[in-house]
């Protein structure tokens, strides 16, 4: 396996459907995640071994940038031509991903965390494997 780098996102598509989220690549293909996002308070800490995408979008949710998070499988090439950025990292990295939006290792799961009143739109979390998907939504308060 060779070394994987961090690859700037590109501003892509979003649209959001009966049933959950789609994110319209660059290279004009769409991906489909199953919801509707589950509203939590803030930050999640998603189950180990699952890979992590964060969404954030602008306030009207048209559009955002993506995120995959410790991604080892996907060529830089591939992600620049789709407009996804990834984030490699290790031990007890943290990194802002977006203004008011920070990711980091905790064991073998990824938290991110978010301050809704600084993200000037929508920050959401897909976690999925082979056997399941959670998709999260990271707001101010649940009611």
């Amino acid at each position: 396996m060779s070394q994987r780098s961090n690859v700037a996102p590109s501003t892509i598509g979003v649209d959001f459907v009966e049933g959950g989220v789609v994110v319209e690549y660059l290279d004009g293909r769409d991906v489909f995640y199953h919801g509707p996002p589950k509203p939590v308070e803030r930050t999640v800490k998603t189950p180990p071994g699952k890979e992590v995408h964060v969404l954030v979008t602008d306030p009207d949710g048209v559009e955002g940038v993506m995120t995959y998070i410790n991604d080892r499988n996907t060529q830089a090439e591939i992600l620049e031509s789709t407009g996804v950025g990834r984030v490699m990292l290790e031990g007890d990295d943290e990194e802002v991903l977006f203004p008011g939006v920070t990711v980091s290792t905790t064991a073998y799961a990824i938290q991110v965390e978010a301050e809704p009143s600084v993200v000037d739109g929508r920050v959401f979390v897909f976690a999925e494997d082979e056997m399941s998907e959670h998709a999260y939504e990271l707001v101010e308060a649940v009611d």
